[in-house]
């Protein structure tokens, strides 16, 4: 057995089978690290590991189902004794302009990209709160900090619900030693845009025709030529798990660190022009 020259983490994977989360857990699991992976069927899982391992506890959950994330977290801690590492990475992207989302696909993207992290916090928190350490990453996506993307509002809104609480997250588990970072991937090679996976609204309207425009983009042009390598994206996490003081904003890629400065830029010519008029809101006496 190779000598380990950290010590070695339990880590909670959400999307376990596939992307960015199957990525950093076949690295975890490289680096003598025990994982617990989650998906939604354990063949998935079982394809994408291969032969079981006394590191590796694959798991089948549905993750908008909180008795089933409790059950999945509850044989995390009795397998392994702890989780020092929480990654809610599952989710998936919805299409359509927000005037043609139904309420029960917005409510289904939330369900899965904001509710069901929620699911997770809520029951590994406590065992966290009780060491006294760990570490929460929940992957967004750069759409999460900048959002001018017709078509996308739902995952946008979703993913920007995720940025947001894992900086109240930060401030709230900082007393308790426990660190939270989101990430905030670009494009990424995970399948994420093929049409197996995008959901794409029920109804369209003709008159957004930016917003179809931006679909027939991402599935006819993106799909399998993002930027992003999982691999290199995975190897960032396990960096940023790895420092004393690991970032509250992690961006992944050189589209989303180009993206968010022209964010940053964008929000400072808003609050410089307005100023004058935002100041004058205020009370004067």
């Amino acid at each position: 057995m190779r000598q380990q020259t950290h010590p070695s983490k339990v880590w909670f994977i959400t999307g376990a089978a596939r992307g960015i989360g199957l990525s950093l857990a076949r690295q975890a699991l490289a680096r003598g690290d025990a994982v617990a992976a989650t998906s939604r069927t354990l063949a998935s899982l079982n394809q994408a590991f291969g032969d079981s391992s006394d590191r590796l506890l694959a798991l089948e959950v549905d993750l908008v189902n909180e008795a089933s994330v409790q059950a999945a977290i509850d044989k995390t801690v009795a397998t392994f004794g702890r989780i020092d590492c929480v990654v809610n990475n599952a989710g998936y992207g919805q299409q359509g302009s927000v005037e043609a989302l139904s309420d029960a696909e917005l409510r289904r993207q939330f369900d899965v990209n904001v509710f069901a992290p929620l699911h997770v916090l809520r029951h590994a928190l406590p065992h966290l709160r009780a060491q006294r350490s760990g570490h929460v990453f929940n992957v967004a996506s750069i759409v999460g900090f900048q959002g001018g993307y017709a078509g996308w509002g739902s995952y946008v809104a979703s993913k920007f619900a995720l940025a947001g609480l894992t900086e109240t997250l930060a401030a709230e588990l900082a007393e308790l030693n426990i660190k939270a970072t989101v990430v905030y991937p670009g494009p990424v090679r995970t399948g994420f845009l093929s049409k197996d996976t995008l959901v794409v609204a029920g109804r369209s309207i003709a008159d957004y025709t930016e917003a179809q425009a931006s679909l027939d983009l991402h599935l006819n042009g993106l799909d399998g030529k993002q930027a992003g390598d999982p691999e290199k994206v995975a190897a960032l996490i396990l960096h940023a798990a790895a420092v004393s003081e690991p970032p509250v904003h992690l961006f992944a890629g050189k589209i989303a660190n180009t993206l968010a400065e022209q964010k940053m830029q964008a929000v400072q010519q808003d609050l410089q022009a307005w100023r004058g008029a935002s100041d004058a809101t205020d009370f004067t006496e």
